[in-house]
């Protein structure tokens, strides 16, 4: 995988704070970044993902077993 390096402005606070977690789980500042940078990635692709999945399902309908015709009357439902 090819790699490029950038330059980003953190506050100092956030930036000895991530050096502390870093050090914790015995990573590279970068590696930190990298693996938090993927994981966001990763839950915004899947959620859309399943966002496009669930609207197809709503476009499509789900089939409930009565294909397509209703045998039972709102009054017959709701007799007690």
């Amino acid at each position: 995988m090819e790699r490029q390096n950038v330059t980003i402005s953190l506050p100092k606070v956030l930036l000895k704070r991530a050096k502390v977690v870093a050090a914790l789980r015995e990573k590279s500042l970068s590696e930190l970044l990298r693996e938090s940078l993927e994981e966001k990635v990763r839950e915004t692709t899947g959620y859309k993902k399943a966002k496009n999945r669930q609207i197809g399902i709503l476009h499509e309908g789900l089939d409930l077993g009565t294909h397509g015709s209703i045998t039972v009357s709102r009054g017959e439902l709701h007799e007690r």
